[in-house]
């Protein structure tokens, strides 16, 4: 209840009720411990609301050290590296340069630092990206609370913490690029020579002139290429082979 009698609303009261048991559960702990077991957490986010309630919750968490806060990733490249924090919360969708090519010019100046990336979004080839420069965790914005602590503890501790939707769909995507490379690795010699070359844009009479072999034959393989690999069509078989790294092609030996 707020001072003038009104119930204040459902944000505002959550997060009053996050920093009151924040409070309640570091009261006790000199401040000389808690400084030295806590965990130094830099927050990059350009949502001055949602900057703030990240500041709170790790001032008032115990174990927990907000060491400094940064609106835009330009000023965290400019300020963290003398700072050298534990673990950097890093918001995805910021102004100017964004939250992933923040984190890969950050990873090389600070390779012992964490980086978690804390978003509102799902795109599987977003998190790939973030995974890839440098974060090692990737948690949802509308992250509870005490799930969001637990995951800071987590990749402090060596681990990666990912949100459940997020892990799904990691493993998800795993699961498909090996289902992928089982189809590749079941062409042959000859339709892997003749994927590579649609792969490399050839037409397919340009495909028959560079292997040598007749027009026909080149729409035989095409087929049995689309049967093997689940597709309907040429940008379909070429997207499946880019998705796997790309390796040298094979040499055109044996026609089987």
């Amino acid at each position: 209840m707020s001072p003038g009698g009104k119930p204040k609303p459902h944000g505002e009261a959550s997060s009053h009720a996050a920093e009151t048991a924040a409070a309640h559960s570091a009261k006790g702990t000199p401040n000389r411990e808690k400084k030295k077991m806590a965990i130094r957490v830099s927050i990059v986010e350009d949502n001055a609301r949602v900057r703030s309630g990240l500041e709170k919750l790790m001032q008032l968490s115990s174990g927990f050290e907000c060491l400094s806060v940064h609106p835009s990733a330009e000023a965290a490249l400019s300020e963290l590296p003398a700072q050298k924090p534990d673990v950097v919360l890093m918001d995805i969708n910021l102004p100017g340069m964004n939250g992933v090519e923040c984190v890969r010019q950050l990873k090389p100046i600070l390779p012992g630092t964490q980086v978690v990336m804390l978003t509102v979004y799902e795109n599987t080839d977003l998190i790939f990206k973030a995974l890839s420069a440098g974060a090692t965790g990737y948690m949802l914005k509308q992250t509870p609370p005490s799930e969001l602590l637990a995951a800071v503890r987590e990749v402090h501790d060596g681990g990666s913490p990912m949100s459940g939707h997020i892990a799904r769909k990691v493993v998800a995507s795993f699961q498909r690029s090996d289902e992928s490379a089982r189809e590749l690795e079941s062409l042959t010699t000859r339709e892997q020579q003749v994927l590579d070359h649609l792969a490399k844009g050839f037409l397919y009479k340009e495909i028959a002139e560079a292997m040598g072999i007749s027009y026909d034959t080149v729409h035989t393989h095409i087929r049995k290429i689309y049967e093997k690999l689940q597709v309907r069509s040429r940008t379909e078989a070429v997207a499946k082979r880019l998705s796997q790294s790309p390796g040298p092609a094979r040499s055109a030996g044996s026609v089987t």
